[in-house]
């Protein structure tokens, strides 16, 4: 009988806009890879979009990065519903419907409360239509949890890499502070 932590096996279904790993959701095309990996109940995840969202949304903008989302289900303890899970989950089906950046700041605006249950799948699937997710299949897609497996190859695959707490950012694979002055230091000495 082995000890050894199962390790993470690809999911049957990944959202669009996969990593090539599938335990990613990118954003962007530019020459310098940024991965952030993020758990929507995490209150010091919700800090880091407000201050270095906008920065990795410019460069992702001015082609500069390639920005890797990791929406982990790290915090389902901390819920009586595994918010973080479905909420990851969501993102998947947001990442479907094109609007994956918009549905990110959707939730972190609407963040919960943690050690409470969370947002409904009701109320998930409301934070979508200002996000620009009107239509019957995002809603579909959260109420069936299409996304849970992915959530947990995404958090699996993340603890494997070292991840020990959110937010956690890499630049080219070397963690750097989750700022924006950090970042954009780290994206331009990887780009020379």
């Amino acid at each position: 009988m082995s000890t050894r932590p199962q390790r993470a096996t690809a999911p049957v279904r990944v959202p669009a806009g996969a990593s090539d790993e599938g335990d990613g959701i990118v954003v962007g095309a530019g020459p310098v890879t940024v991965d952030v990996y993020i758990d929507f109940l995490c209150p010091f995840c919700r800090t880091f979009e407000q201050t270095s969202g906008p920065t990795l949304n410019g460069m992702v903008r001015e082609r500069a990065i390639s920005l890797v989302c990791h929406p982990m289900g790290f915090l389902d303890r901390l819920s009586t519903t595994r918010y973080s899970s479905r909420a990851s989950a969501a993102s998947g089906c947001a990442a479907d419907g094109g609007r994956f950046v918009e549905y990110t700041r959707a939730l972190f605006a609407g963040q919960p409360p943690e050690e409470g249950p969370g947002l409904t799948d009701d109320e998930l699937i409301e934070l979508g239509g200002p996000a620009g997710l009107t239509g019957p299949a995002f809603g579909e897609c959260v109420r069936d949890g299409a996304y849970l497996d992915w959530t947990a190859y995404v958090t699996r695959k993340a603890i494997e890499r070292g991840v020990s707490a959110t937010p956690t950012v890499l630049v080219e694979g070397t963690p750097v502070p989750a700022t924006p002055e950090a970042i954009v230091a780290a994206v331009a000495a990887a780009a020379r």
